[in-house]
């Protein structure tokens, strides 16, 4: 026997809050008994509020799509730049090469920058969801990161990798890796990111269908 998902249990809660409200609102008098008043402190704050939660934690989850960040208009070239046929276009080939789910490809390298992390990040996000829609979206190869790039998000899943610390390089300088003394991606090592402004001058990879 299957069992319904987060999806068909919160649409279920909420037809039952309606219901619920519906008999509220046409018996009023319900509401004087002891069980009449906690019907309606369940119908009129209880199952909306858990209606509230599940909406928000499933929005959060769809949220982490990489369709979802490719809805915006501006993320279409760094949508685009994941599949340049150059293994030196760093995105490119983490994607390409399934190094990270290709289906939360932006969330597992921006995590730090979006609905995810800290509350200073979640707030961030929220600040872009209002700028595309209310305010004024920069131009794609205007937008800049807030702060240099981690290296945490690229040790997060090399370090420990043997292909990683089989290189004498990277466990040269593995201590200013991990302090960020030295950039992964701005050190003249892997410093070839998405590079929107030159997507006219390379070939891209169609994966087969």
């Amino acid at each position: 026997m299957t069992l319904p998902g987060p999806e068909v249990l919160l649409y279920l809660a909420l037809a039952i809050a309606v219901i619920l409200i519906a008999i509220i609102v046409a018996r009023p008098a319900v509401t004087a008994t002891r069980g009449g008043k906690i019907f309606a402190f369940i119908a009129l704050f209880i199952l909306p509020i858990l209606c509230a939660f599940g909406a928000a934690s499933d929005h959060v989850e769809r949220s982490k799509q990489t369709t979802f960040c490719l809805t915006c208009h501006i993320m279409e070239l760094y949508g685009k730049s994941l599949t340049v046929d150059d293994p030196k276009y760093i995105p490119a080939a983490h994607f390409q090469n399934h190094r990270i789910p290709v289906d939360e490809a932006c969330y597992t390298c921006h995590t730090d920058y979006a609905l995810y992390g800290g509350v200073r990040a979640k707030l961030r996000g929220l600040r872009h969801i209002y700028i595309q829609y209310l305010g004024h979206p920069p131009a794609p190869d205007q937008i800049k990161l807030y702060t240099p790039y981690n290296n945490r998000e690229c040790l997060h899943c090399h370090l420990g990798a043997r292909s990683f610390e089989s290189n004498a390089v990277h466990m040269a300088i593995m201590d200013s890796l991990k302090s960020n003394e030295m950039s992964c991606v701005t050190s003249g090592c892997h410093d070839t990111v998405h590079n929107i402004d030159s997507l006219s001058k390379v070939k891209f990879w169609s994966p087969v269908q």
